[in-house]
């Protein structure tokens, strides 16, 4: 078997397996899959990563049939930012292939050839953070923000101690809380569950808002809500039994960001 067939294969087999047992499970080449990855870098880098990311990663993916690509920034301290890209694919197939066809086109080579020549002495990035995720069966498909609007984006990691515990939240998004978030006006673009990456088991969902106004006012509104906080008081749905630790990370889309 050819080196990039046995690691398609082997690839499908993994997100078969990890979706055994939930409604909706992984089909290696039909049910869409998540990427995200995550650039830390020196802020006076952010542009170069940014034309490349612009006029290079995205057009090639787009003659691959993959996207839509979020590009949000997040403003870290000691002049250091971190650019996250979420990527949006319509199999596993094509997660698993990408690097091999990136390499083989040639538009692609050419249009990010000062990005990959960057010398080990003046690196464009210091490292890329990634993970892989597949969408929880209450929203099994992304919902694109009009990128046309003013918009930021909340993006929520909720880690559970073990996969009991982490199918347990999942759980509790697809039966009602899922649903509250729209009604009080929590507007999710995704929800998916991780299956490669740091700080497993883990639950990553993004929100969209206006603006950080919106945002507050929404949340509030969460919390304030009866039926949340009877869902909340179930025993088996406590943050304290389910939930060890929370990351929130407030982003500001790119102007090419198509999410």
């Amino acid at each position: 078997m050819k080196r990039r067939s046995f690691i398609q294969a082997s690839f499908a087999a993994l997100c078969s397996a990890v979706g055994v047992g939930r409604v909706g499970a992984v089909d290696a080449k039909g049910n869409p899959m998540y990427e995200l990855r995550i650039y830390s870098l020196k802020a006076a880098k952010q542009p170069i990563l940014e034309s490349y990311l612009q006029k290079a990663f995205m057009p090639a993916l787009k003659q691959l049939n993959i996207g839509p690509v979020g590009v949000f920034v997040e403003k870290g301290e000691q002049e250091t930012v971190a650019v996250y890209v979420l990527i949006v694919y319509a199999s596993a197939d094509q997660v698993a292939s990408l690097s091999a066809r990136l390499a083989s086109d040639e538009e692609y080579q050419k249009s990010a050839k000062d990005f990959l020549a960057a010398p080990a002495s003046d690196a464009v990035y210091s490292r890329i953070a990634c993970s892989l995720l597949i969408p929880i069966e209450g929203m099994p498909r992304l919902e694109k923000p009009d990128s046309s609007k003013p918009r930021l984006l909340n993006l929520r990691i909720y880690e559970s101690h073990n996969e009991r515990a982490a199918k347990k939240k999942i759980e509790m998004f697809n039966k009602s809380e899922l649903a509250i978030f729209r009604r009080v006006g929590l507007e999710p673009v995704f929800f998916g569950e991780t299956i490669i990456g740091a700080a497993m088991p883990n639950l990553t969902y993004m929100l969209v808002f206006p603006d950080e106004a919106g945002r507050k006012a929404a949340w509030s509104r969460f919390v304030d809500d009866d039926e949340w906080k009877k869902l909340k008081a179930i025993p088996e749905y406590a943050d304290k039994e389910i939930v060890s630790r929370i990351t929130n990370r407030i982003l500001t889309p790119t102007s090419f960001s198509e999410i």
